[in-house]
């Protein structure tokens, strides 16, 4: 019998050799070449035309009337004009790129602007994005190419470059040197992916985060931060990432406060800084508008006298006394003031302390189907749906931290996007032990889920952080509804160790002296405080048996023996995982085995890693005589 709830039914697990969220041949976006099109544009002689995004009113979109954005007079005046048509010598870019380079329009997707904003940091990924290569010169033709990741998949975009102007202005984002037109370009193409101008009206800066990396993506609720936040911001800020963040919405729209912030508005966090101020660290946070004008007014703002009490050199280094829409305040009022934070990278390194963990990445990509496959959440458990995809994790747990990180993502069925309507869709995961291929009632009716969503959530995506111990695993995306059809990409991002080998030299090599040796005493120490850190189950190495290993050598490797045999991973032996360590280190009788469970093992029949590594050395003392 086939499963209740909802599971994968056709998913082919699809893991991408070139790595999540590389940029290598994308697809071409509607079918269309860039190559080829200007080739034949320059072998012609003409300005190249977009059949496919055409210069009208259709591109703009009905949205912008209903939004109040343009009136139908002034809809009735845009004039689509190439960029030498609104000045003489247009560049693509002029003197790099900068966050400073252009201010919002009438459109309202300062989300999509927030992200270019965080995006000029990356030169390397806006390079790709936005090729920089292209020119006008003599082998202009009027036909530009951006790179988006849309749902799994990399895009070429092609565009031609007329825009949008009412009385030979750029009616949406503008640059502040007229000359330079990459932010009206890079808007235009993402416009045409989504559909319309107006169908970028309103959304997060994630989701063009995403688009611009597809990468990994984080949201962070900054009402009750964690003590770590700091630390991971600090982290992704030296890291290859984006990072938005966005005031809660108040019933006016975009009302300016009283402190200078804009009520429901996306920001670009630009900077991180600690430094001292009257002998203490202050934690402060740079964040831009992309208005380009507007600004904190509160602590720390640009002409708070708080920067008369930083020395001058950071002082130097930090403060601009200019309405450009950059400002610096605290962590703390950053949180009391922001919703949420955003942030996006190539990878999930940025979720490390440490060096000490690589992550690996599977994409899955499925589909729900109604009738089928699409069963609801758990709540549905007498729906039958099939379930086909099963995703073995190898996961371990690394200084206590969570080490997997789950995201799903559901795909729009249109593609203008204000059509596009989000299912409220979350996942569950259980653990299992030997079952293969199907899963049946009975598996869900009687197991609880090990992880969930908090909640489901009408988005484009959910993800979650888990610590999940060694096993294998059952991941199952679900909408919360059943009988509802859609798409879905389904990533993994699981945390292995290191090459233990190398962990074990590094941290002797840490702890030994010159001549990369330890004493009894200094091997005490570190047994009881590192390898065991503190949970001395039955006392913890004594100094004879440390006198011992020293005198012996740890030649049998026993303590590589017992984290490998523990597969419990309880930190102790049972009678059965102390076989299987024999094994390894030498056969002995059933009699035998008996023998030492009780003389070295504790009153529940288990034994801990110090009682271990005792009966190896007596054991190889018997053995040697």
């Amino acid at each position: 019998m086939p499963p209740p709830g909802v599971c994968l039914n056709i998913i082919e697990a699809r893991y991408k050799k070139d790595g999540f969220g590389k940029f290598t041949k994308p697809q071409k976006f509607l079918g269309q070449d860039y190559e080829q099109l200007k080739q034949y544009c320059l072998t012609r002689g003409v300005s190249f035309i977009d059949e496919t995004f055409l210069p009208d009113r259709r591109s703009i979109g009905q949205e912008i009337l209903r939004h109040g954005i343009l009136s139908p007079s002034e809809l009735a005046c845009v004039e689509w004009r190439r960029p030498a048509e609104i000045v003489r010598f247009p560049v693509l870019v002029l003197d790099g790129v900068s966050r400073f380079d252009f201010g919002q329009g009438k459109l309202g997707n300062c989300w999509f602007l927030a992200s270019i904003g965080a995006l000029t940091f990356q030169k390397s990924i806006f390079a790709e994005v936005a090729p920089l290569e292209q020119r006008f010169d003599e082998n202009y033709c009027g036909i530009f190419h951006f790179r988006f990741w849309r749902f799994g998949q990399w895009e070429d975009v092609v565009i031609d470059d007329k825009l949008p102007t009412i009385n030979g202005r750029l009616i949406f984002v503008h640059s502040k040197n007229q000359n330079e037109f990459w932010p009206a370009l890079l808007e235009k193409a993402y416009a045409k992916v989504c559909g319309s101008y107006s169908d970028m009206i309103a959304g997060t800066p994630s989701e063009a985060m995403m688009d611009f990396t597809g990468g990994v993506h984080i949201n962070i609720e900054l009402s009750q931060p964690s003590p770590s936040l700091w630390g991971l911001i600090c982290r992704a800020g030296k890291s290859n990432t984006l990072m938005g963040c966005g005031t809660p919405p108040r019933t006016s729209g975009n009302e300016i406060l009283p402190n200078g912030l804009v009520a429901g508005h996306a920001y670009t966090v630009t900077g991180i800084k600690e430094m001292m101020s009257r002998g203490k660290i202050v934690y402060l946070v740079r964040l831009w508008n992309p208005w380009g004008k507007g600004e904190w007014k509160g602590d720390w703002s640009d002409r708070s006298p708080l920067w008369q009490t930083v020395s001058p050199e950071d002082r130097e280094m930090c403060l601009s006394v200019a309405d450009d829409g950059e400002f610096w305040m605290t962590f703390e009022d950053f949180c009391k003031f922001y919703a949420d934070i955003d942030i996006c990278g190539l990878s999930p390194d940025f979720f490390n302390e440490s060096d000490s963990s690589q992550w690996t990445t599977s994409v899955y990509e499925g589909r729900w189907v109604a009738g089928t496959t699409a069963g609801g959440c758990l709540n549905y458990r007498g729906i039958k749906s099939h379930c086909k995809c099963v995703e073995t994790l190898n996961t371990y747990s690394i200084n206590g931290d969570k080490n997997i990180m789950v995201s799903l993502m559901q795909k729009p069925e249109k593609r203008n996007r204000h059509l596009a309507q989000n299912l409220h869709i979350g996942f569950f995961i259980f653990e299992y032990k030997t079952q293969r291929g199907k899963f049946t009632e009975e598996f869900f009716k009687s197991q609880a889920p090990v992880a969930q969503t908090k909640t489901y959530l009408n988005a484009r995506e959910v993800m979650e952080f888990f610590m999940l111990k060694h096993g294998e695993y059952l991941i199952v995306p679900s909408t919360f509804n059943p009988n509802e059809t859609a798409s879905f990409i389904l990533t993994i991002h699981a945390k292995s160790e290191t090459n233990y080998d190398e962990q074990r030299r590094e941290f002797f090599h840490k702890h030994s002296d010159k001549y990369e040796e330890v004493d009894a005493e200094q091997l005490q120490r570190l047994l009881n405080e590192n390898i065991l850190k503190g949970d001395l189950k039955s006392g913890g190495f004594s100094i004879d048996a440390c006198r011992s290993m020293v005198a012996l050598m740890d030649v049998s490797c026993c303590g590589e023996i017992f984290f490998r045999t523990d597969v419990s991973r309880t930190g102790t032996l049972s009678l059965r995982e102390l076989r299987n360590a024999f094994l390894v280190s030498g056969r002995v009788s059933d009699d035998m085995l008996n023998l030492m469970a009780l003389r070295y093992g504790a009153s529940s029949g288990h034994m801990t890693l110090e009682s271990f590594i005792s009966l190896i050395l007596r054991f190889d003392c018997m053995n040697s005589k």
